[in-house]
């Protein structure tokens, strides 16, 4: 008798389950506005939607020194090489949230070159915020320094550097931190492939990038991305951003 009743109310369960779900609908979950727009990404070119700073010409115009002057690189081929002592350069659009495809090549070192002196340079995100540069192949240094580090705040998943020569990759998708009035309320987060690995996973940006001392954060809005002269002849090609 206690089966009977058990088995019966498994009948007036499995009946329950039945009305509610012959009542779902599944076009109650599809979603068909808005729609996505359509981006074409030829292999090896960048996407219909980018913003290209640096294509196959050598056309520099997306570039200008910091001091505002005009861009003292040199260019030929499509490929910007730092003219070290000449400064920093960056774009004269401003950037928040963006997907950012770069390569970069450091040329072969000289024989008293090593740790930090191996061919430096710096991808700065809103010119602030450094992915380092620097020919890491077989060249020891602190691990917050070498390439693909948030420079001096967070050390690289793994070292993906190419021998010097080779042309290296970035691909970056950076979250810019918000802000109220002057406080952070969300840092800013980044996810970096270096080589198509990935080497950092939505890492955290702990404030602006610093030499000596610990990171701290200043209210801005949108800012261009910056390209460092360390005083080393590091180039760069292709270099596209999307803005998010």
């Amino acid at each position: 008798m206690k089966w009977q009743v058990i088995a019966g109310a498994g009948l007036v369960l499995s009946s329950c389950i039945a009305i509610a779900i012959i009542k779902l609908d599944p076009r109650d979950t599809e979603v068909w506005d808005p729609v996505p727009a359509v981006v074409t990404a030829d292999p090896n070119q960048p996407p219909s939607d980018a913003v290209v700073l640096l294509g196959d010409t050598d056309d520099t115009f997306a570039w200008q020194a910091v001091s505002g002057g005009d861009m003292p690189w040199s260019v030929a081929d499509g490929v910007l090489t730092v003219e070290p002592g000449t400064g920093d350069i960056r774009t004269r659009e401003h950037f928040c949230d963006m997907q950012l495809h770069i390569e970069w090549r450091v040329p072969e070192p000289e024989p008293d070159m090593d740790g930090q002196a191996r061919n430096n340079s710096g991808v700065f995100l809103q010119e602030r915020y450094e992915i380092q540069v620097l020919d890491s192949w077989q060249n020891r240094t602190y691990s917050n320094g070498q390439a693909g580090a948030v420079y001096k705040q967070t050390m690289p998943l793994v070292n993906a550097t190419r021998p010097p020569g080779q042309w290296q990759v970035y691909d970056i998708v950076y979250r810019a931190p918000r802000f109220e009035s002057e406080q952070v309320i969300e840092p800013a987060h980044v996810t970096v492939l270096h080589n198509g690995v990935v080497i950092h996973h939505y890492t955290e940006i702990k404030g602006n990038t610093v030499f000596i001392g610990e990171p701290e954060y200043e209210a801005h809005t949108c800012a261009p991305l910056r390209l460092q002269d360390h005083r080393d002849r590091v180039s760069y090609r292709n270099i596209w951003v999307r803005p998010l």
